[in-house]
């Protein structure tokens, strides 16, 4: 069979050390997992309460193409508690995960052919789907003096639109609001358009993650509820777009995906409820968070970028390895920790980085510390 050149993506490098993990963990290894950015802690209690009820109730057929009016509502007022918008709930589309977002996002802002800039580390489905899509992704390497996030001189001025995450992954690292503006404000007099992935907002530990709304209602906006609400594999997310782009996604959502899957929306509903207890989740990564900041220096990662938000550590192991994925294998065989190789946020740099998550339970993340420095006391 033929096969199309834009199908040819990379590895998502995360996602193999975790399959690699997996294999261990099947041949009878303890693992601690720090390879990927996913929460221990199951969905909220009153998101399995929602869903359960309505499981018995109603038949889990189609929404509407932008999803539940209830969950629209529900994530309209969220913008008012965090951010103090007053958000239109027509603006809120519900998507199959921010990946479905960014979907619906990179087609009906872009076309084939043209360019769109991401900094460099970034999260690395970013470059693949662009590419899938027939759209060049344009790599904008970033400096650690900038805390590893784009500057308005450094965007290039042929570009269609801009990719940006505050708090980033996989360094954690967040904007100001003038840093923000100011990125917003060059694009827009650019006719660049503006992406705002949020997923980790609701994971800062000092300063308040800031919104892209709060300067423009010009912009996409991407969340989602798998890392603030502890539901990765169910697979909601949602965006915020400009009354202008409405119809256009909701077409594309129609044709793409029909809907977001309904018992998640239903779930997700009860995640809404739930800010409490996700407080409480992240009391456990503001201690994961010490720890590591704390106790990755003393064995030799002391390069390290700050991070202000998300549950990530992305570490210069420059010093130790010209091959962090060679690096990551020896740390998973040796440690029994699994770790993500920085090739896969940075294809120029990378080789001498490394991203560990904190998405785990203290006591894993206190062990995965133990593990590392035996590990690099022995090397």
């Amino acid at each position: 069979m033929r096969r199309s050149k834009r199908g040819q993506v990379e590895p998502f490098l995360a996602m193999d050390v975790m399959r690699l993990a997996a294999e261990a963990e099947a041949a009878g290894r303890d693992i601690v997992h720090m390879e990927v950015g996913q929460p221990a802690t199951p969905a909220p209690a009153a998101a399995r309460r929602r869903l359960a009820q309505a499981l018995e109730q109603e038949a889990m057929g189609y929404t509407v193409a932008l999803g539940l009016p209830e969950l629209r509502a529900g994530i309209a007022a969220l913008y008012k508690r965090w951010y103090g918008l007053d958000l239109d709930p027509a603006r809120v589309v519900i998507t199959s995960g921010s990946s479905g977002a960014f979907l619906l996002a990179f087609t009906a802002l872009f076309d084939a052919g043209d360019k769109v800039g991401l900094g460099a580390p970034g999260y690395p489905s970013y470059r693949q789907i662009l590419k899938g899509l027939s759209i060049e992704p344009v790599s904008i390497p970033t400096e650690v003096q900038n805390r590893y996030q784009p500057t308005p001189s450094e965007i290039p001025d042929d570009l269609a639109g801009l990719i940006v995450a505050s708090p980033g992954n996989p360094s954690g690292t967040m904007l100001g609001a003038d840093e923000l503006a100011a990125l917003m404000t060059h694009c827009a007099a650019r006719n660049i358009a503006f992406v705002s992935d949020e997923i980790y907002h609701g994971l800062q530990y000092d300063a308040r993650a800031v919104s892209a709304l709060e300067i423009s209602d010009d912009v996409f906006v991407i969340n989602s509820f798998s890392k603030y609400f502890s539901m990765t594999g169910w697979r909601v997310g949602w965006m915020v777009v400009p009354q202008s782009h409405l119809r256009t996604v909701e077409r594309l959502a129609q044709h793409m995906f029909i809907c977001a899957p309904h018992a998640s929306q239903i779930a997700a509903l009860g995640a809404l409820e739930s800010l409490d207890e996700l407080e409480q989740n992240r009391a456990a990564y503001a201690q994961n968070r010490a720890m590591m900041l704390e106790e990755l220096p003393k064995m030799g990662f002391s390069r390290i970028a700050p991070p202000d938000g998300a549950f990530y550590i992305y570490a210069d192991v420059s010093a130790l390895t010209d091959d962090s994925a060679a690096f990551a294998a020896e740390i998973l065989e040796k440690a029994g920790v699994a770790v993500t190789p920085g090739m896969d946020f940075d294809a120029e740099r990378g080789a001498g980085t490394i991203r560990l998550s904190y998405a785990q339970a203290p006591e894993r993340i206190a062990e995965g510390l133990k593990r590392l420095a035996a590990f690099m006391a022995a090397r």
